[in-house]
């Protein structure tokens, strides 16, 4: 019963991870201009995660070591800083958009400007983490992202063509603006496949102490939490095609995401899409600014731990507060949220090379993975979205340029 339970909470916490305000604005830009023709980016992003999540955890559960652990032994300090220091750029860019999702969000409940409600909101992140043991984080705050589920009852409402979604799973040329097309696949695949992702699944293996007999429910957790997050996801897609699409709106400021839900539940839509993204953004704040803190804590060899107390870490505790504090920074400089997720999700997909390349040598290193080592298939998805995490970082910026970002 021990066991389900803890799958159970295993993909709830997945659907909070991979659903995020990168996520949720991808999907819904993706729908607004190119209708359902983008939704295999959500797909193909979801598969690549969640070989890459089972394999955090495998690597977790046989070695007992996060992937930032094996990565400085297996590659040394040398690789690892320009690593922290490429993807800690990243993630506190995440940091801020999160940061800025829940302002939005408490913006469209108040009236109030989103600014207004950085400090705010960055304290109460704050007091979770530093009160809060990894659990609270990881199962409490991530069970009430299933709200999002009413994004796909909305999808179904508005009485799509199902046909029409479906031909959406299989990639097809764009009829129009295809440099936008093309960075919008780009930014949804960097929203899904999040370095940070697999950083925070893994360290959140070691804090639950993950051994061989976790290997099964990692497998579970991995398919299911992430796949679950991709169905919402295409569920966003879809109502963004029903509704914002023949309205014209190309979602250039989040307050156009408040007719996403309107039209199917009336008033009572707008307040649940609020809070519909302010949770899952608010989640996906805290595991960014808890997986800063865990990578510069194994990477140098500090105590970090969320269930420790925060005067034995205090290190790590300085981290995640520094991280924070420069998220909201990001808001009060009155950078637009919008463009500072837009802005993240194309460096995270140029910046994945560095931090999927480690995979495909630490998952077959007996004297990590022992018997456990990637088989075939792992090995072929690896390899996959290597190239293609090559191709993103090469055309992402370009792209970004020529589509008028």
């Amino acid at each position: 019963m021990k066991k389900f339970l803890e799958i159970g909470l295993g993909i709830v916490t997945g659907v909070g991870g991979f659903l995020d305000i990168g996520s949720i604005t991808t999907a819904a830009q993706a729908g607004a201009l190119y209708g359902f023709r983008l939704a295999w980016a959500i797909v193909l992003g979801a598969l690549c995660i969640i070989f890459l999540a089972e394999q955090s955890g495998r690597l977790a559960a046989i070695s007992h070591r996060t992937i930032t652990d094996a990565i400085r032994e297996r590659f040394g300090s040398n690789y690892f800083i320009v690593l922290f220091g490429v993807l800690g750029v990243v993630m506190l860019l995440v940091l801020g958009a999160e940061l800025g999702g829940v302002c939005i969000a408490v913006e469209f409940m108040t009236g109030i400007d989103y600014r207004w409600w950085a400090v705010p909101v960055a304290l109460v992140g704050w007091l979770t983490i530093w009160f809060g043991n990894f659990a609270v984080i990881e199962e409490g705050v991530a069970a009430l992202g299933l709200v999002t589920i009413s994004f796909a009852v909305v999808a179904v409402m508005l009485h799509p063509d199902w046909i029409d979604v479906a031909k959406g799973l299989l990639p097809t040329t764009p009829d129009h603006d295809s440099a936008r097309y093309w960075f919008l696949a780009s930014n949804i695949l960097g929203a899904s496949i999040t370095p940070y992702l697999m950083f925070f699944y893994s360290s959140g293996a070691i804090e639950d102490r993950w051994d061989r007999s976790h290997l099964v429910m990692n497998r579970i957790i991995a398919s299911l939490g992430m796949g679950l997050g991709a169905f919402i996801s295409v569920a966003v897609l879809v109502v963004a095609a029903q509704v914002l699409a023949p309205r014209g709106i190309a979602v250039d400021h989040y307050a156009q995401l408040g007719l996403l839900m309107t039209d199917a539940l009336g008033a009572a839509g707008f307040w649940i899409l609020a809070v519909s993204i302010a949770i899952p953004c608010f989640s996906t704040a805290l595991e960014v600014a808890l997986s800063v803190a865990y990578m510069a804590a194994q990477g140098f060899g500090w105590n970090g731990s969320q269930n420790g107390r925060p005067k034995d870490n205090a290190r790590f505790c300085t981290t995640y507060t520094g991280a924070i504090v420069i998220g909201v920074l990001l808001l009060l400089a009155g950078v637009s949220p919008v463009r500072l997720t837009n802005i993240a999700m194309a460096l995270t997909s140029a910046t994945l090379p560095v931090a999927v390349l480690p995979f495909l040598f630490i998952m077959n290193d007996r004297s990590y993975m022992k018997d456990q080592r990637n088989g075939w298939l792992s090995n072929a998805v690896v390899l996959f979205t290597m190239a293609l995490a090559c191709v993103l970082a090469v055309v992402t910026i370009p792209l970004e340029i020529s589509s008028g970002g």
